[in-house]
């Protein structure tokens, strides 16, 4: 999403995007090692877990390899975000670019420690406001000032929709985990508020992302960004069904559905902004 803004502005530099596309999938990949080795050593992934298997889970690897995979993998991505920082430095602040660095540091753990260390703040109900922070604000907007050298906080907006269906992800996740979770005391908003009322969380997130991204589109008077709208559209059918669900196992199948629109909406944005350059 902020790559595409960035290059509709006129700022195109696709070393920068493959590289932050790199570093991206190289946090991602930490935090569901961390994920794997934390809800393993806490007892969480235990018979009673709905979903697929975990590695340790399932006995493929052991807790020391995943320790190893976990340091190897922060090494990986702190390279590629200082490589990414090196590359992006020029006509950049020095405030910015020590931001950065920092940044970078925090999202290694941040990824971490969801689930691993003594207080994970996973356990404790600030899982959903993290991925909104990294997933949207740090994603979107880190990404975009990558390429233009300054920080443009009306893209708060769309960070917003990507922060609110990353977050939506994950409150899926946590729904239909609910009942090993309580009994763990793994304090998820969803173990806070119940069932009930994460349904309507949920559908609010839904909502208030589609609200945001038209809200983007006005606010720049640039209608093709409204295309993004299109994939989120196509969740209200998937709200009827979580708002319906009594099985927490069949909300597995849901997770993919808007995972996979959360990559739409941008790739929407992206093409509403490529159509706007050509027409």
């Amino acid at each position: 999403m902020g790559s595409f803004i960035a290059f509709h502005s006129g700022h195109t530099d696709y070393l920068i995007f493959i590289i932050a596309l790199t570093t991206t999938v190289l946090f991602q990949i930490i935090s569901n090692l961390a994920n794997d080795l934390g809800d393993f050593v806490k007892g969480t992934d235990n018979d009673k877990r709905i979903g697929p298997a975990r590695t340790i889970q399932s006995g493929k690897i052991t807790v020391y390899q995943m320790k190893i995979a976990i340091i190897v993998t922060s090494i990986l991505s702190l390279l590629s975000a200082f490589l990414l920082i090196y590359l992006a430095r020029e006509n950049m602040s020095s405030k910015i670019i020590f931001s950065y660095l920092i940044l970078a540091c925090f999202c290694v753990i941040a990824a971490i420690t969801y689930t691993v260390g003594k207080k994970p703040y996973g356990y404790s109900g600030f899982g959903d406001l993290m991925v909104f922070i990294f997933f949207g604000v740090v994603g979107v907007i880190g990404s975009n000032t990558l390429f233009t050298k300054e920080i443009d906080w009306s893209l708060l907006l769309p960070a917003s929709v990507i922060g609110c269906l990353s977050s939506a992800v994950l409150n899926l996740n946590n729904m239909r985990d609910i009942a090993n979770d309580t009994d763990l005391h793994k304090n998820t908003i969803v173990v806070k508020i119940g069932q009930k009322k994460a349904k309507l969380y949920h559908c609010f997130l839904l909502v208030f992302a589609f609200l945001c991204l038209i809200s983007y589109s006005i606010l720049k008077q640039n209608y093709w960004l409204s295309m993004g709208c299109l994939p989120i559209l196509s969740l209200f059918k998937h709200c009827k069904i979580v708002i319906k669900n009594k099985n927490p196992q069949e909300l597995d199948s849901e997770l993919k559905k808007v995972a996979l629109t959360t990559f739409l909406v941008s790739l929407f944005v992206g093409l509403g902004l490529l159509f706007q350059s050509k027409f």
